[in-house]
């Protein structure tokens, strides 16, 4: 990962195709149009993914709110999320006018089935589970568990597409499935997303909804009646043209990631403190990360200056970040937005500044993640992981 490692000469071709043309806009030109970069994105997305439905919208962060739209999820619903995810997630929760409501992890660093039942009350409707850097969530369990509750599923693989589970790809247990394309996800638009279903009719509301309602099984687009209210989530046809080229890379993409994977993996088992992230179906993991756990944060901080003194780079400490874990999460935990938008749910928020995650912040704090690269040389590779031995030697 990130797939503009491998740019070539073939996206390069899909993107002249649209600029030969001038039909940059998804939906209408069609006296000039070559060919439809987005639909054959799609259709591409749900051969590989073998799902009946795809839209393709302008970021994972709009494939989530669509999604979440398109699933009847709105004002004062609660929706189970875990804290370790990135911060689009909650935010497209809160923008639909839901109340995101966190519930602990487990070993897999994912949504821990578990720990739903402590969260749950009579205003819960969704669960949202996330398959964070490339692996899977109990997605079985957690499937289960909203069959038996009567919840909706909707996926958070907007880090993990390619991802399997026993032989089915993550994304495709749920209600809907949601990607996302931005500049570092393995595959790259750029700026995208997809959602994905076997549901007709949640398809079609995503549809429309992406599209300020507009009905595109009617020809003549803008002169049909709109069914219901939308925003405008559309991709451009620079945006899927470049996607559609990383999209046919993919297995070539994760194959070279597990290969790297792999060689990181074995040097580390050398390490007796080191235990590795739990992943539910090894053979379905991406590998864009490398995930694993020391015996305390005190060791996970001190493991984290020295690879810098070694000059160790693409490594992970989430227990901070601004963007992917709760605790740094204060724009949330103060509710804070530049007008009073969805203020109608805030009400029925919790005080997130005074919730608790002993569970959560015990395995985060102990996480380091190694983000692979694709471009890395077997020199490269090699060099790796001499640092990292002499890291934990010092």
């Amino acid at each position: 990962m990130p797939g503009y490692e491998w740019f070539g000469d073939e996206e390069r071709r899909e993107i002249q195709d649209v600029l030969d043309t001038g039909a940059l806009g998804r939906y209408g030109f069609d006296n000039i149009r070559k060919d439809n970069k987005a639909k054959k994105f799609e259709e591409e997305l749900c051969r590989q993914l073998n799902v009946e439905y795809a839209h393709l919208c302008s970021s994972g962060t709009a494939a989530l709110s669509t999604a979440l739209a398109a699933c009847g999820v709105g004002a004062g619903d609660e929706v189970i999320i875990p804290p370790f995810t990135f911060v689009a997630t909650f935010e497209s929760i809160l923008f639909q006018g839901a109340i995101p409501i966190f519930a602990e992890i487990d070993d897999t660093l994912c949504l821990n089935p578990k720990a739903i039942d402590a969260v749950l009350t009579p205003r819960t409707k969704a669960v949202v589970p996330v398959h964070m850097c490339g692996a899977m969530s109990q997605i079985d369990k957690l499937k289960e568990y909203c069959a038996r509750k009567g919840l909706i599923l909707i996926e958070d693989a907007c880090q993990s597409l390619g991802g399997m589970f026993q032989g089915k790809a993550l994304g495709t247990f749920g209600e809907m499935g949601c990607f996302s394309f931005d500049s570092v996800k393995t595959v790259t638009c750029g700026e995208g997303g997809a959602i994905i279903t076997n549901s007709r009719e949640r398809y079609i509301l995503a549809d429309k909804y992406a599209d300020h309602g507009h009905d595109h099984t009617n020809p003549d687009r803008g002169k049909e009646d709109h069914d219901i209210l939308g925003i405008n989530y559309r991709i451009s046809e620079l945006n899927a043209a470049v996607g559609l080229a990383q999209l046919r890379k993919l297995s070539n993409m994760i194959a070279r990631q597990r290969e790297i994977h792999q060689v990181l993996q074995s040097a580390f088992k050398n390490i007796p403190e080191i235990t590795f992230r739990r992943i539910p179906d090894p053979n379905g993991d991406t590998c864009t990360f490398l995930s694993f756990f020391l015996p305390s944060e005190e060791r996970a901080i001190d493991i984290v200056a020295k690879f810098a003194e070694v000059g160790l780079d693409s490594w992970m400490y989430w227990y901070p970040n601004n963007w992917h874990y709760f605790k740094q999460w204060n724009h949330l935990k103060t509710l804070s937005v530049p007008a009073p938008i969805a203020t109608m749910a805030f009400k029925y928020c919790p005080d997130y500044s005074k919730i608790e995650l002993p569970v959560s912040d015990d395995y985060i704090s102990r996480t380091i993640s190694l983000a692979i690269r694709l471009t890395w040389s077997e020199e490269e590779i090699n060099n790796r992981v001499q640092k990292i031995k002499t890291a934990f030697l010092k």
